[in-house]
């Protein structure tokens, strides 16, 4: 085993270039907790979901664990580990990437068909596409599919070719969990009447009501015609577009009401509820962010 395959060394590279790594043992899996963090019983790490107040110097709770700081690194407890290591993950969120995990050939073509291209490390089984921003960490947000990113770890296989883009609105709308549309008439929905947008609730926007209108009308005109498949995409698509159209209003813009419309044309197309709302919140958010 030389430098270039040695975990150890390959985690202090990637350390040194910001990256927090761990440890993987054999089945590419993080190694157990200690008898002090067994069972989450030390309260876990701060930057888990369930913040605790461990501050155990081992490196347990997986993905929690990884770090850039090589005095923890090369530290007695880690050495040892290091010993039985048989390969180093890292921690996307934490290095400010995204990793679209494409499991099997069809996901690679979906991902090639679908996605705007970027960094790409070859995997056992297909590809990692690796995106620069984070975003919430979720497994088969469609099939062969996962996204790796705020609270997960990554296995390590090089540093990939192709120039890497800024992670899109497409893989931020996985998260939606919508491969197909249900029939219309299949979900049940607690939405009330049907709310309009209206100059009364958007006071400061500098749009007229005709532009606004017209513009909501069309991208409404999208998603109900996604009645076999794509309509809580399609929504997320038509939530950012329209919210990015008002980024430069003194507000208020009445937003909330252009959501609730596309919620509405969503739903009726048989989207769930749930995963309408969160498409769209999702969507106007984006725009937000990214002109912030």
């Amino acid at each position: 085993m030389n430098a270039a395959t040695n975990p150890l060394h390959v985690a202090l590279a990637l350390a040194a270039a910001g990256v927090p790594v761990l440890p993987l043992r054999a089945g590419k899996l993080p190694f157990g907790n200690c008898r002090s963090c067994k069972d989450s019983s030390c309260g876990d790490r701060p930057n888990m979901k369930a913040a605790g107040p461990c501050q155990c110097p081992a490196p347990c709770h997986g993905w929690a664990a990884a770090t850039a700081d090589p005095h923890v690194l090369t530290s007695p407890l880690w050495a040892a580990v290091w010993h039985e290591a048989a390969a180093v993950a890292y921690h996307p969120g934490g290095a400010g990437l995204t990793v679209v995990d494409l499991d099997n050939a069809a996901a690679v073509a979906w991902a090639r068909a679908t996605l705007p291209p970027t960094r790409t490390v070859p995997t056992t089984r297909g590809e990692h596409w690796i995106y620069q921003g984070t975003m919430r960490s979720s497994n088969a947000v469609r099939p062969g599919v996962d996204i790796k990113s705020t609270m997960q770890y990554a296995r390590w296989l090089g540093p990939g070719a192709g120039r890497m883009a800024v992670l899109p609105a497409a893989v931020r709308a996985l998260l939606v969990k919508e491969d197909t549309t249900p029939a219309p008439g299949e979900v049940d929905s607690s939405l009330p009447a049907r709310a309009i947008w209206g100059r009364e609730v958007a006071t400061g926007c500098r749009h007229t009501e005709r532009y606004v209108r017209t513009g909501l009308e069309r991208g409404l005109t999208l998603v109900r015609a996604r009645t076999e498949s794509g309509a809580g995409s399609q929504a997320f698509g038509v939530a950012r577009f329209l919210a990015a159209q008002h980024t430069a209003c003194p507000g208020p813009c009445g937003l909330a009401a252009i959501g609730e419309e596309i919620v509405t044309a969503a739903v009726g197309v048989g989207v769930p509820e749930t995963y309408a709302r969160r498409a769209v919140a999702n969507g106007l958010e984006t725009a937000v962010e990214r002109a912030a």
